[in-house]
């Protein structure tokens, strides 16, 4: 009976996760009732944080919504965050949430418009490198003035139609057949090497696109929220901050590109797989199938689709209004002018934002516990005094320190830790405002830069890691650090280099 009952239980825990997953995650939950009565707080603080870094890199075995949130709940009850503390940290991402909530919903209703474009897009360049500059040169302009995460929506979701085309296609069905394009059962068996390396040809395309976000994102005000954070406690406009920020981020983009041509050119870490000739033709008969049997309606629904679309990059570019707001008017423009109106058919659009909204909250939790227990502050004081680090040489190290946490923690949070501490700083009088603006150049490049190295750092990134596609083409966390690690090393390089020497 008792066997039973534990059998039952560990069934229904984590659900289908590996029975060794489900231990590990019960063994930290029980080290850490041990760890905060005999190591501390500090130190269970940080341990912690690498147990909810083992979720994320395990998202492939078990979502990491439920492990992370228990390791959350765990932490509140603990007694090393508080929910009032979660609550502000929350309230103080809402405008991530907002974002999250609808702009990726507006974007599932641009599909069809999307998957058009892209199409084209892919059809017509066939070189292999030269499509993969594209990406990354055109999500590095759109995040230059929209949002990362919109663009790695798009990114996402372009990717995912044009795996359930051919994968529909590779079952044996026709396009227009409903098809589960998670399942591999009914897959042909000629079909599966054609879709491994379908697999690894999109997966190169989805990491070019990805830092080509925090490629473009550092470069200006707007480009991520930690820009905008730095730009007005430094008060600086958006030319200032552009101007001031070029010296490091134009080498940064430059080479960054460079490693993609590099990357794909040799096929290292990953990369340089192309586009199947088989899985070609198929595309070409979708696209060519869909332009003859493209009815008025539907291609009024693409006009009305492009319309949104030029709505949606103005009101973003220009700011009309915060993020998520836009991205609401994109849902109801969408819906109201192209017939969608039924509750369950606007309900779909919301499945693939809405666990990692939930999964983002419970991150807020351990960025919260971050600032309970002041993990950061020895760092910021250790460098800000000069009897460690002299003061030419300060702008260096915060890069450098920044980039490291930025890699275990949100790069927002970090950010503002840092820009809190320094702006102090400068207002005791300890540093002068040559000093402070060195520093704050510093602490936005090495938050945006170094942070590509894991999901952790890059909002942009876990996204792609937790949404529908990452399993689709296996992209797993490991598989994520290594085909990030050269752009990594570079642009980590080269910033590191143009911090030092031209500021």
């Amino acid at each position: 009976m008792i066997a039973s009952l534990h059998t039952a239980v560990m069934g229904n825990f984590l659900g289908n996760a590996p029975l060794w997953y489900k231990k590990t995650i019960l063994a930290f939950l029980a080290f850490n009732v041990v760890s905060v009565y005999t190591l501390g707080t500090y130190i269970t603080g940080w341990l912690l944080i690498v147990e909810f870094i083992f979720t994320l890199a395990m998202a492939l075995k078990c979502y990491p919504l439920q492990p992370g949130g228990l390791l959350a709940i765990e932490a509140i009850l603990l007694g090393m965050v508080s929910p009032q503390v979660v609550y502000e940290e929350t309230l103080h991402n809402f405008p991530v949430i907002l974002l999250l909530m609808f702009m990726v919903a507006g974007i599932f209703f641009m599909k069809d418009l999307l998957l058009f474009v892209f199409t084209k897009i892919l059809l017509g360049v066939r070189s292999k490198t030269m499509l993969s500059l594209l990406f990354s040169v055109v999500a590095a302009v759109l995040s230059a003035f929209l949002d990362a995460l919109t663009v790695t929506a798009v990114l996402i979701s372009v990717s995912v139609g044009f795996y359930s085309v051919y994968h529909r296609v590779a079952s044996g069905k026709n396009f227009n057949v409903d098809h589960n394009h998670g399942n591999d059962e009914e897959l042909r068996e000629s079909h599966r090497q054609d879709l491994d390396q379908f697999r690894a040809f999109l997966r190169s395309l989805m990491m070019h696109g990805a830092v080509g976000t925090a490629l473009g994102g550092v470069c200006t005000l707007v480009g991520e929220p930690q820009n905008l954070l730095i730009a007005k406690v430094a008060g600086w406009d958006f030319l200032v901050f552009f101007t001031i920020m070029a010296p490091i981020t134009m080498p940064v983009l430059v080479s960054g590109l460079a490693v993609c041509v590099l990357l794909e050119q040799t096929g290292k870490f990953g990369y340089g797989a192309k586009l199947p000739a088989e899985v070609r033709g198929i595309l070409e008969d979708y696209d060519r199938r869909q332009s003859e049997q493209m009815a008025p309606k539907q291609q009024l629904q693409l006009v009305v689709q492009g319309l949104v679309a030029v709505f949606l990059v103005v009101g973003l570019a220009f700011h009309l209004a915060e993020v998520g707001f836009i991205g609401l008017a994109v849902i109801i423009l969408l819906t109201a002018f192209n017939g969608v109106i039924e509750e369950h058919q606007i309900g779909k659009a919301f499945e693939e934002a809405m666990p990692f909204t939930a999964l983002l909250v419970v991150f807020f939790a351990i960025v919260g516990v971050i600032h309970s227990q002041h993990l950061f502050t020895p760092i910021i004081e250790w460098i800000l005094d000069t009897r460690n680090v002299e003061p030419s040489s300060q702008p260096g190290v915060f890069f450098l320190a920044n980039g490291i946490l930025s890699m275990i923690s949100d790069n927002v949070f970090v950010a503002t830790v840092y820009i809190s501490e320094v702006k102090s700083a400068l207002d005791a009088g300890e540093i002068s405002r040559a000093q402070f603006d060195a520093l704050a150049v510093a602490i936005n490049t090495g938050t945006n830069l170094p942070s590509v190295a894991t999901p952790n750092g890059q909002a942009a990134f876990l996204f792609l890691l937790t949404s529908a596609l990452a399993p689709l083409i296996r992209l797993s966390y490991g598989r994520m650090v290594v085909m990030a690690l050269p752009y990594t090393v570079v642009m980590t390089g080269v910033g590191y280099f143009a911090v030092t020497h031209w500021l």
